[in-house]
């Protein structure tokens, strides 16, 4: 993941008719801002950042709120774990571990308000104005209507006493605003127009034992619904756009949802997460804030150190698109440049990038383990002598788990590790069967599977798309037999 920061954000102030909360340290928004940046502009505008390439005419796609009788003209909203479908309101539940008397709670909502950026030209004489699609001044800078977004923030921060009494709804919207520019040479002028955003946020606290609560935060578009007819281009007007949620305190502590403790593991399942999907942020093993995004992240996501800047692209690869993005003609850069000033800010850093920067980008390996010592010849994977794999066949090779020769077609249940990929921990207790045994270069066992439950399993097996975990990870679904045949677990 790779996020522009952009400087400091203010922390929260009290609000909710509750007391003046104490002061604190800097808050620990502060340590996940590149990250929530990366969140807030997930997707705003892909590679190649031209207004005409037609990946960059269907917009917003993560974390949209409309007004709720517009989005459910079509049927119910059906709530999901991310929100990558459009929705009216966004939910999230989490647990709070709770360390001390007078404990507090801050609540920081963010999203993008639409912005249609018009160019008018100048008609003359009678010095009126046309709206254009494009415009080139006497200067030859080419000005593009395009829509931009305006990000947005409000925080909000109560006792947590208050909120086990009763819950709080703060306005959360934005105003409708315009801004006009005027081009060089009198050619005409820029036109940013905002409609208003209606939204508001409501915090509640249930208490589940004398040093635990669920945490409950919830934001709802509340403005009037457009015609049900109304294109969604239009409608994104009166949106809230990548809306993301941190959530921080004082004297609490969160719980992890991906990988809680045994003993919280029932409250943990309890919570309901829709359109959003919340994670510790921080450092590794820190649990003072929580990120709730409408994309899916692993506990505690970080910015790579080698990135320089966001691109925008979902699970972008810098220096692929880097490389990329050079290669664009003259012409292409002038209509990047001329659709949006991130764009064009993407283009300088790209184009002034220090080698020794460039070079950071072809990536880094951060999993691997130091190897101490070689593991004896006869225990070496077959690629460590040449010919020596001609014996390894995944599709008739088997490894021990439980005692349970598992190989092509044993059914099994998936249990993931703990702090296993976010994906893997949705299949947590599902059934599957083995489609192959696979051996790495370090000698590691990974088994390919596919779901009982998907309807295109015969596909994936098709092309060949499996999920693929170590044997660790699954629990057969056949007894053992009283005899084992020879295992293939080198």
């Amino acid at each position: 993941m790779e996020g522009l920061a952009q400087g400091g954000m203010a922390c929260a102030a009290p609000r909710g008719g509750a007391d003046p909360l104490p002061d604190r340290p800097p808050c620990a928004f502060e340590r996940l801002s590149a990250v929530a940046d990366a969140v807030l502009y997930e997707g705003y505008l892909l590679y190649p950042y031209r207004r005409s390439s037609a990946k960059n005419r269907v917009r917003w796609q993560f974390g949209v709120l409309f007004p709720r009788d517009w989005v459910a003209s079509d049927g119910p909203v059906v709530p999901g774990v991310s929100g990558s479908a459009d929705s009216w309101y966004q939910q999230t539940e989490c647990l709070l571990r709770i360390r001390r008397p007078g404990a507090s709670v801050r609540v920081r909502l963010r999203y993008l308000q639409m912005q249609r950026k018009q160019v008018l030209q100048e008609t003359r004489p009678d010095g009126g104005h046309r709206a254009v699609e494009s415009l080139r001044t006497d200067d030859g800078t080419v000005h593009l209507t395009f829509d931009e977004a305006v990000p947005r923030e409000v925080d909000v921060a109560f006792f947590l006493d208050a909120l086990l009494q009763s819950e709080h709804t703060v306005p959360v919207g934005a105003p409708a605003g315009v801004e006009a520019e005027p081009l060089a040479g009198g050619a005409g002028r820029v036109e940013r127009r905002r409609e208003e955003v209606r939204a508001s946020t409501t915090v509640a606290a249930e208490p589940l034992s004398a040093d635990l609560c669920r945490l409950r935060v919830r934001t709802a578009n509340t403005g009037p619904a457009p015609d049900p007819r109304t294109a969604r281009d239009e409608a994104l007007r009166h949106a809230l756009i990548a809306t993301h949620t941190l959530i921080g305190g004082d004297g609490v502590e969160f719980v992890s949802l991906t990988d809680p403790p045994a003993e919280l593991s029932a409250p943990a399942g309890g919570c309901r997460n829709e359109f959003t999907f919340p994670v510790l942020g921080g450092e590794p093993g820190t649990a003072d804030v929580l990120l709730s995004a409408p994309i899916i992240l692993p506990d505690h996501p970080q910015v790579a150190p080698e990135s320089p800047g966001d691109l925008h692209d979902a699970a972008e690869i810098d220096e692929i698109l880097t490389l990329r993005t050079l290669l664009l003609t003259d012409e292409e850069k002038r209509e990047a440049r001329a659709t949006d000033e991130r764009a064009a800010a993407i283009l300088d850093r790209v184009e002034t990038m220090p080698p020794e920067v460039f070079a950071r980008l072809h990536g880094a390996v951060r999993s691997l383990a130091p190897v101490t010592e070689a593991p004896p010849p006869g225990e070496r994977p077959a690629w460590w002598q040449e010919g020596a794999d001609d014996g390894l066949s995944p599709s008739t090779d088997t490894v021990l788990v439980g005692g349970v020769p598992l190989g092509a077609g044993s059914r099994v249940r998936l249990r993931p590790r703990r702090g296993a990929d976010a994906q893997d921990m949705f299949l947590e207790g599902r059934t599957a069967e083995v489609a192959a045994v696979f051996h790495d270069v370090d000698g590691s066992v990974h088994l390919a599977v596919t779901l009982d439950d998907d309807p295109a399993s015969e596909l994936h097996t098709w092309y060949g798309r499996f999920h693929y975990f170590r044997p660790g990870e699954l629990e057969p679904l056949e007894p053992a037999p009283s005899e084992s045949p020879r295992s293939g677990g080198r």
